[in-house]
């Protein structure tokens, strides 16, 4: 728990792979064991068709600052209110005549261009939560609620889908940190993968050890692992030797912990794993002093992960088929601080980008003369959101997962065409 509840940031660095341990169900192994043995039937280049749609979750741990991400350049309350901090008119990425995007965030200029990016403001929920622990936790159960404390709306969406027969590959985590409380849910297994390398190094040493005595008792981690699904382990690290003995062609993935993660998720799409949500992480937005320079190099590793992914689903055709949602537990308040900084707000802008997508600004640009102390108020429920890439990407129902019904609000907002 206390690993949750942590905001360390993680660099993964050029060696991110795929660990596995306890965390990894043997159902999993053996399913993408079988999807790659498909590919390998079929031949290379098959990654999936429209109807196979995924989710690529991305979130911003520690409150990205909305304000200075979509820029309300024009606002003269905003230049007020920021007279340190603001983003001139002459730096943004000019969306319309009053809102522009955070310079740093050029790599992502294409998915504009090519009406690949979609952004919905003032998101949020009632009573906001300044708290980085419990509002994550809100955002992640879709419920303010202690009897969901381990139970998150992913980790309930496999659930419900399972009870149909489906796959035990739905949703997979990629990161070393802890499980994400989103895809936790009682009697479910999401995988948290940490790296593609050292799962072809830890399946190996499996291999080696199950032809020892199996041990009396066990910790744990490898030895668990090992007990119980050592051929599975073994058929997938065979498998992925085929993936990964070619280069990597995917084209300029960035170096950073997100790049990687973003390019094991483009490796593993384009392999033909069918798993439908991939959840990553992007840590250390939590910018009470000295933003200018740190906040920039946030969005900027943000912006040029996510901007090499969805250059390699395009190349290989299959931007169509995958979706990229980015969120974060709050926004800052909108004035700017005595450290150069801003401190814990409320309502905050979520971005879409891959598919396209038939509105580039959904919900009202953000209101400075209609503050809740302080604060942005919300005009957008998360959880409508949610419901709409449900149902309306996945097409899966959002009544389970949601833990209550949200699709009148979530189709309101036309987020897909």
């Amino acid at each position: 728990m206390m690993q949750r509840r942590s905001f360390t940031k993680t660099a993964l660095g050029s060696s991110m792979g795929v660990a596995i341990g306890s965390a990894v169900p043997a159902g999993w192994l053996k399913t993408v064991s079988a999807n790659l043995a498909q590919q390998e039937n079929a031949g290379q280049g098959s990654a999936g068709g429209p109807q196979d749609r995924v989710l690529v979750v991305i979130q911003l741990s520690g409150g990205n600052d909305g304000l200075n991400t979509v820029v309300p350049y024009r606002d003269e309350r905003y230049r007020k209110a920021r007279p340190e901090l603001g983003i001139s008119e002459s730096e943004v990425i000019k969306l319309d005549d009053s809102l522009g995007l955070h310079p740093s965030m050029r790599p992502v200029e294409h998915l504009l261009e090519s009406q690949r990016w979609s952004i919905v403001q003032g998101v949020g929920y009632p009573s906001p939560n300044r708290s980085h622990f419990e509002s994550m936790d809100i955002w992640h159960t879709c419920h303010s609620k202690k009897d969901r404390a381990n139970s998150g709306w992913l980790g309930r969406w496999v659930a419900d889908q399972k009870s149909a027969d489906l796959s035990d590959s739905l949703a997979v985590h990629l990161g070393a940190e802890t499980l994400p409380l989103a895809c936790q849910e009682r009697g479910v297994q999401v995988p948290s993968l940490a790296s593609l390398e050292q799962m072809r190094l830890r399946s190996k040493v499996a291999a080696t050890m199950s032809g020892e005595s199996s041990p009396q008792s066990t910790s744990g981690g490898l030895l668990d692992f090992v007990s119980t699904s050592t051929q599975a382990a073994v058929q997938v690290s065979q498998r992925l030797e085929n993936v990964l003995a070619s280069p990597d062609s995917s084209g300029d993935f960035p170096g950073s912990g997100l790049g990687e993660k973003l390019r094991v998720v483009s490796r593993l799409i384009l392999a033909g794993v069918r798993t439908r949500v991939y959840y990553v992480s992007l840590d250390g937005f939590d910018t009470h002093a000295n933003q200018p320079q740190a906040h920039a190099g946030l969005l900027r590793q943000w912006s040029e992960a996510l901007g090499a992914f969805t250059k390699r689903m395009q190349a290989a055709g299959q931007q169509d088929r995958v979706l990229v949602v980015t969120f974060s537990e709050f926004g800052r308040r909108v004035a700017e601080n005595a450290s150069h900084g801003t401190d814990h707000g409320a309502a905050a802008p979520m971005f879409f980008a891959g598919p396209k997508l038939p509105k580039l600004l959904h919900g009202a640009p953000p209101d400075l003369g209609n503050l809740d102390d302080g604060d942005l108020k919300f005009e957008i429920d998360f959880r409508s959101v949610y419901a709409s890439v449900l149902e309306s990407w996945l097409g899966t129902s959002s009544l389970k997962s949601l833990d209550g019904d949200y699709r009148s609000a979530g189709m309101a907002l036309g987020l897909f065409s």
